[in-house]
C-alpha cells in the first residue's frame, strides 16, 4: 500500500468498498491496512485472523455483535486458495440468520464490493494475501 495513504488505526466507521488488496494488506475509505479485515455495516475494523483456521465465533464476535438482520450473507475471504470454514461456526452462523460464501480473497473483494453495490446486507471477513 502507498506511504502517503492513512493507515487504519483499529477502526474505520461506515460501509466502505475494497479498492485494493494485496502485499498483505487493503485499502479502502481513502486508508490502508496491513493485515486482515472485518468489513462490517458498522465499519471496517482491523482483524486478528491470518488463516481459515482462526475463524470460529470469538474471531467473528464483532459480526455477531451487529444489529440483528443487518447481515444477510458474509463473504469469507481465505487467502490464496478456498478453504472452508468449520462446521461449528457455520452452524453459528446459520443461527444467527447470516449465509456464508467463501473463497479466495481476491474473488472475495470482487464479490463483496459487487453486492455492496448492489445494497445487499453483506458483511466481509478478508484474510490479507502476500
Amino acid at each position: 500500500m502507498a506511504e502517503s495513504v492513512p493507515q487504519l488505526s483499529g477502526f474505520l466507521p461506515g460501509v466502505w468498498p475494497i479498492e485494493a488488496y494485496g502485499a498483505g494488506g487493503f485499502r479502502f475509505g481513502d486508508m490502508s491496512h496491513r493485515g486482515s479485515i472485518l468489513a462490517l455495516p458498522s465499519g471496517v475494523r482491523a482483524w486478528a485472523a491470518t488463516t481459515p483456521g482462526e475463524i470460529d465465533a470469538t474471531a467473528l464476535e464483532e459480526l455477531f455483535a451487529e444489529p440483528a438482520g443487518s447481515v444477510e450473507l458474509l463473504i469469507v475471504g481465505t487467502g490464496r486458495n478456498l478453504v472452508p470454514l468449520g462446521a461449528a461456526v457455520r452452524d453459528q452462523l446459520r443461527a444467527a440468520g447470516i449465509r456464508v460464501d467463501f473463497m479466495a480473497t481476491g474473488s472475495a473483494v470482487s464479490t463483496y464490493n459487487i453486492l455492496l453495490g448492489e445494497r445487499r446486507r453483506v458483511a466481509g471477513a478478508f484474510i490479507a494475501t502476500h
